[in-house]
């Protein structure tokens, strides 16, 4: 079983420069095509209702009902580019969501306001996961790592799934240090996608350079808490859907059983036990 952590569909190309298939480059029916090609059984639909596509929640809603054995909803709350973001009501606006759409986790963009996990509101938010047994999908920098460690802490039910390695730089060797130390609080997750991101040089497959990034979070964190994604249709700015997979696969110092829990196992597990 291979599951993708990290995946988006959209109705309309949210980013510049602008491409030619703008009404159909961000559909699902180019991500489960690759899906079957390289052998993906399932895939997070990381929500963003980011240019153009103000109404994606409803949009992935509707493609989940169609696919519901091969895709999975992680609905947009609040996150950064919304003119909710970290605003009075966010723990209700949770709640709706999760009921709306029947959600097994949600996805939330920060910003730099790192105040905000510790406050009323940020604590009556995760407050809600917990109840509902959501997974929190974040996307934040490492200088949030400290904030994390204490609201995962006091929250150990909440699985909190961090995208694209966290915000490692293959560069800048401090960031993953930042990462590692919250190997400490168990319910920390990170999602082995975003090579791409993580790499000085966009294109520079296998992304040997990361390597030695790959290799901090493993022995960081190990392969329970490690989940591989693509970050599709995005990443075909800097290489191929099936790249993005043998990206990770080329990090031959893990060892092949534990590949397989990176590649699908340890998500599995979590989305089991999401949303029941």
């Amino acid at each position: 079983m291979i599951v993708d952590s990290h995946t988006h569909a959209w109705e309309f190309w949210p980013y510049d420069p602008p491409v030619p298939d703008h009404e159909q480059r961000g559909k699902v029916e180019n991500l489960l095509w690759e899906m079957d090609r390289v052998g993906v059984d399932q895939a997070v639909l990381v929500c963003a209702r980011i240019d153009h596509n103000p109404g994606n929640n409803d949009y992935v809603a509707d493609i989940v009902k169609k696919y519901s054995d091969r895709l999975i909803q992680f609905a947009d709350v609040d996150c950064s580019w919304s003119e909710e973001y970290h605003t009075p009501g966010a723990a209700d606006r949770l709640r709706q969501a999760a009921e709306r759409y029947d959600l097994k986790g949600f996805t939330h963009y920060v910003k730099s306001d790192t105040e905000w996990f510790a406050s009323d509101e940020g604590l009556a938010f995760f407050e809600v996961a917990a109840e509902m047994k959501l997974i929190a999908s974040l996307a934040m920098g490492p200088n949030w790592q400290p904030a994390l460690r204490e609201l995962a802490t006091r929250f150990p039910t909440v699985p909190f799934l961090c995208h694209h390695m966290a915000g490692c730089r293959a560069d800048d060797p401090s960031k993953l240090k930042q990462i590692a130390e919250s190997a400490s609080v168990p319910n920390i997750h990170i999602k082995m996608s975003g090579f791409h991101y993580v790499s000085p040089t966009t294109w520079n497959f296998p992304y040997e350079n990361c390597r030695d990034t790959v290799r901090g979070l493993y022995d960081a964190f190990g392969p329970e808490r490690l989940c591989w994604g693509s970050d599709y249709p995005v990443v075909r700015r800097a290489m191929t859907y099936q790249h993005a997979l043998e990206a990770f696969r080329a990090c031959d110092f893990i060892p092949a059983a534990d590949q397989e829990r990176i590649l699908g196992g340890a998500l599995s597990d979590l989305l089991a036990a999401a949303g029941s």
